[in-house]
């Protein structure tokens, strides 16, 4: 069951990610199928792993809630990864 990758979340999340960092021309994501999931491994600029991942979290957490609602309009699981290259 081979399905396309949920188009509408990467670019929501690209979207999300560009916007949000110092440094956007960094901004990689990677896709990966795992269990039925698409699994979006997100890489950034050192200087902007703090700002993607938010005070406690928080930030991380709300750009997942949005990537998994527009995933889910597709049928599809997602889940996102952060860290640096």
């Amino acid at each position: 069951m081979n399905e396309p990758v949920p188009s509408g979340a990467r670019a929501l999340l690209v979207l999300l990610l560009s916007n949000l960092v110092d440094h956007p021309d960094a901004v990689r994501v990677l896709e990966q199928e795992r269990s039925g999931a698409v699994i979006f491994r997100v890489s950034v600029h050192p200087e902007d792993v703090g700002k993607v991942v938010g005070r406690g979290g928080r930030i991380v957490k709300a750009i997942r809630n949005l990537v998994r609602a527009a995933a889910s309009q597709e049928g599809r699981r997602a889940m996102v990864e952060v860290g640096s290259p």
